[in-house]
Formats: structure tokens, C-alpha cells, sequence
């Protein structure tokens, strides 16, 4: 069993210009910061650049995803909701890895209108599964049609407990699984 603290890989999943994720990311950074057994690292899958399509070799950009990804004992993944799904964004990045996802847990915060994202969470809960990977039960979700003002929906409280709580959630199925994992190599 290792003290090393929790390797936390929060991934940015839209690319727009004007998006709120790059905001709900850094606020979740700053919820994590307290913690001394977590290591945060912001993943923004706009600054890297990716292929239009799918190339026979990894470019670059895919293997410095990859990399990201093989170095995480956990993620979060901060989805928009579009169009009761997730951004293609988001499900180019996943699949530029494999392997790297095994047995690791997986957080969300979504955000949209009226569901505050779920649709997209759900979606990616199936992702994740096929990519051998654990989605944790409890996540944050902001509905943007509570309010213009994106800052002070995250300083009520339901949400910020909400993080406190992904984050335990995380922290726990992240050192057991890393535990495990350097125990017994995970086959798939």
C-alpha cells in the first residue's frame, strides 16, 4: 500500500469557445485543494491538438493524452450536456486510450439546462464500463438555467457538499483500486 496521494486527473470535455466547463473544473480544483491525499492535475482537451480523424498511428497529442491518463489513479470528467448527450469532444479523447483506464474510478460533474447533465453522465457511465473503468455513484450536476451567474450557483451549498462528497467517493475507490492494481496487474 502506497502513501503516495491520489493522482487526480480532471478532464475538461468541451471544446467550445464560451463554455462553462473550464470554470466548473477550476472551482473543483479549488475544492480539492484542502485535501493533502490528493494530487489534482486539469486535463483541458482544448488545449491539445487532436486529428479531425482517427489516424493509423497516434499522433502526438494522442499519446500526450494517453499519458495523462496512464498516469492517473482517478478522474473526473466535467461533461456538458448537448443535446441529451456528451460532447464528440469528449468521446475522441476517451478513445485515444485503452488500457490506461483500467480498474481506475471515475467522477462526474455535468452541467446543462433542466437536467443539469445526467443525460451525458448516463451516456458515459456505459463508456466507462466498456473501458473497464468504475464510475463512482454521487457527482455534481448544475442546471444553468438557476442562474446566469455560474460562480455563485457553485458557492450555495448543495454543491459544494456535493464535491466534498466525490471526492471521498474518488479518494476511497481511487487508493483501493491503485492498491489493487499494484497488487495484481488488472486483465481484461
Amino acid at each position: 500500500m502506497s502513501d503516495a496521494p491520489l493522482r487526480l486527473a480532471v478532464i475538461i470535455g468541451s471544446t467550445r469557445e464560451g463554455r462553462v466547463g473550464d470554470r466548473l473544473a477550476h472551482w473543483f480544483v479549488a475544492q480539492a485543494s484542502g485535501r493533502t491525499e490528493v494530487k489534482v492535475e486539469v486535463v483541458d482537451l482544448a488545449s491539445f491538438a487532436f486529428p479531425n480523424g482517427y489516424p493509423n498511428r497516434a499522433t502526438p497529442a494522442m499519446s500526450a493524452f494517453a499519458a495523462s491518463v496512464e498516469r492517473a489513479d482517478a478522474f473526473v470528467v466535467v461533461t456538458p450536456e448537448y443535446n441529451h448527450s456528451f460532447p464528440a469532444s469528449l468521446k475522441q479523447a476517451i478513445d485515444f486510450a485503452y488500457d490506461e483506464w483500467h480498474a481506475k474510478p471515475v467522477g462526474f460533474i455535468s452541467y446543462g439546462c433542466r437536467s443539469a447533465g445526467q443525460h451525458a453522465v448516463s451516456q458515459l457511465r456505459a463508456v466507462f464500463t466498456a473501458l473497464h473503468a468504475m464510475t463512482v455513484r454521487d457527482g455534481v450536476g448544475v442546471d444553468l438555467l438557476d442562474g446566469d451567474d455560474v460562480e455563485s450557483l457553485l458557492a450555495a451549498e448543495t454543491p459544494v457538499q456535493a464535491a466534498q462528497v466525490l471526492l471521498d467517493q474518488l479518494c476511497w475507490w481511487g487508493l483501493a483500486l491503485r492498491d489493487g492494481r499494484t497488487a495484481r496487474p488488472y486483465v481484461s
